[in-house]
């Protein structure tokens, strides 16, 4: 059975070429993995938020994405504060998974404001992405790209250099 891979991700896709990428990954990725995205509505942020408000935001949208979590499954966090991977360390992370891990791989990505404490201890592994700071919307493409490539590379396919 091929691995079950899910990205929560809070907030929409408003970009088309940003959906189309998305698109064009997870057709790639049929052979390799069932893969669904699950956009969470975002909180609205008012513009002058104080940071108690700025919490609750985090801890509803955390909320949100928690209940798209089973007890069994494996969560990838995209976590500013977290552990910089290569693209080998996300390939054998996800192939251990993959034969060990009897729910899905989860990859999360949080709204503008971060994410809630409650997601993070949830995370099995906090991943930081980069140093660099990327859109959420474009994040999704670059993690479903990332994936792919970590099949890829757990198979010994061509496509990483």
């Amino acid at each position: 059975m091929p691995a079950q891979v899910r990205i929560i991700a809070i907030g929409k896709i408003k970009e088309r070429y940003i959906s189309e990428g998305i698109e064009e990954y997870l057709k790639r990725l049929r052979p390799y993995a069932g893969t669904e995205i699950m956009q969470v509505p975002d909180e609205s942020i008012p513009e002058k938020a104080s940071p108690a408000t700025e919490k609750s935001i985090l801890n509803k949208e955390g909320d949100k994405v928690l209940k798209y979590i089973g007890c069994e499954d494996f969560v990838i966090l995209l976590d500013l504060w977290g552990k910089e991977y290569s693209s080998e360390n996300i390939a054998e992370i996800i192939s251990e998974q993959e034969l060990s891990c009897r729910g899905k791989i989860i990859f999360c990505i949080g709204g503008s404001l971060g994410v809630s404490d409650a997601l993070k201890s949830r995370a099995d592994i906090r991943w930081k992405l980069s140093s660099l700071t990327f859109p959420h919307q474009f994040v999704r493409l670059l993690i479903v790209e990332q994936i792919y490539r970590a099949f890829k590379i757990s198979r010994k396919e061509k496509y990483h250099r």
